[in-house]
């Protein structure tokens, strides 16, 4: 177990840390090759050996923190160590670039570039290119036969050629990894951004139900509780203390309500615990759309009463949404509403004539999203469309028990007026 535990905990490398690591190996066997082979192959001092091919591998690991200081330490190295090869060494092997000098230029190069960007990372390839053409022109002992000449412009072409195309993927691979950073960087972002909108809008529905409901329900009590005594005259005193602690009660709660309405709601709204309009006061609400000028038609029929207080809470505000987005949006046009009750459902139909002239809708769709949410929070269905006519017609159908299926249409198209 200790030792499975001992597994578990061990860290895992990071690809920075594979990177880091791949480079020091790579520096090492570079300064390894080249050491013996400038000493032997070349003719350099082994002093000036050691210290040259340090300078010039190791500027590759240099350039991970210092990418100045490894370019000066490159470039120095490069310069001096084609100048200390004798002239029949330098016609017998690949000058003035050895095959582990080049390999360490390309890692240089590489380096920079990714590391630091392709601005920084052009200064080691045009600086690296320069130098290796100085050493033909201050070597003119070694060049002085066309062979020798052809073998060292073969050699310059190489290694520039090479670089340059270390540069370029160097900057592809570094401009590919910077865009899927952003990009990971996005969608973290927008992830965070729709939890937050998730949250909000779950907390705001949340307080929704509460204050349409509990906190309604909470006020009933105690104001029921509060008038017994003067309704209900035969009570004892022993009665009349348990409705008061009934409605102590219940002040109490709605107080705690209130504060939790608070931290639930968005800043941008309030907190209202004003007892909600239920479907007998969807008279009112006609009357004064009609006050506004507006022609509307009302027909409730069936046991509405019966309803529970949350379907009732829901027809009044579904009605008010859909009346308030016809007046909004139809100017001029006439709208009715049915509203019809049974034994196990309410179905609620607000319709609108064409309006007399086409306003560009500005609306952000809330509305009908409000409805559409407070109709499937109570298992009901909900359709809001465009009619034949040409005007616009929302039908929910809302059981009095989430249990009792509904019809997946809306009610039946036919209106009064």
């Amino acid at each position: 177990m200790a030792r499975d535990r001992q597994r578990k905990e061990r860290p895992r490398l990071t690809r920075s840390a594979v990177i880091l690591s791949l480079l020091c190996a790579a520096s090492i066997t570079l300064y390894a090759t080249l050491v013996p082979l400038a000493a032997v192959l070349y003719g350099t001092p082994l002093p000036l050996a050691f210290i040259l091919a340090a300078a010039l591998c190791g500027a590759p690991l240099l350039a991970v923190t210092r990418p100045r200081w490894a370019i000066v330490a490159f470039t120095g190295a490069s310069f001096v160590l084609p100048l200390l090869v004798p002239a029949e060494l330098a016609t017998e092997a690949p000058w003035p670039w050895s095959v582990p000098a080049l390999l360490a230029f390309v890692l240089t190069v590489g380096v920079v570039t990714f590391r630091h960007g392709a601005r920084l990372g052009a200064f080691p390839l045009v600086i690296g290119a320069l130098a290796s053409l100085t050493a033909p022109m201050l070597r003119s002992d070694v060049v002085s036969s066309g062979a020798a000449a052809a073998n060292v412009t073969a050699n310059l072409v190489v290694t520039a050629s090479v670089a340059t195309a270390a540069y370029l993927i160097s900057t592809l691979i570094a401009g590919r990894l910077r865009v899927a950073a952003e990009l990971t960087r996005e969608r973290e972002h927008s992830a965070l951004e729709e939890s937050r909108r998730a949250l909000v809008e779950e907390r705001t529905r949340i307080a929704r139900e509460l204050h349409d409901v509990i906190a309604h329900s909470m006020s009933v009590i105690q104001v029921q509780s509060s008038t017994a005594r003067y309704r209900l005259t035969d009570l004892d005193e022993a009665a009349i203390a348990e409705f008061e602690s009934i409605a102590a009660t219940a002040r109490s709660s709605l107080t705690e309500m209130r504060r939790m309405l608070g931290v639930l709601r968005t800043e941008d709204q309030t907190v209202d615990l004003a007892p909600q309009q239920r479907i007998d006061d969807i008279p009112t609400l006609v009357d004064t759309i009609r006050r506004a000028g507006v022609t509307v038609g009302l027909e409730i029929t069936g046991p509405v009463t019966d309803a529970p207080s949350a379907v009732q809470i829901a027809t009044y505000r579904i009605t008010q949404e859909a009346l308030s987005n016809a007046v909004r949006h139809a100017h001029g046009a006439a709208a009715t509403v049915r509203i019809q009750a049974d034994a196990a459902a309410i179905s609620i139909r607000v319709r609108n004539s064409p309006p007399e002239e086409v306003t560009e809708s500005r609306g952000s769709g809330h509305g009908l999203r409000g409805m559409r949410e407070r109709v499937e929070l109570l298992g009901g269905t909900f359709i809001a469309s465009p009619t034949a006519e040409g005007g616009w017609e929302v039908a929910a159908s809302l059981p009095f028990s989430p249990s009792v299926p509904l019809p997946s249409s809306a009610p039946d198209s036919q209106e009064t007026s």
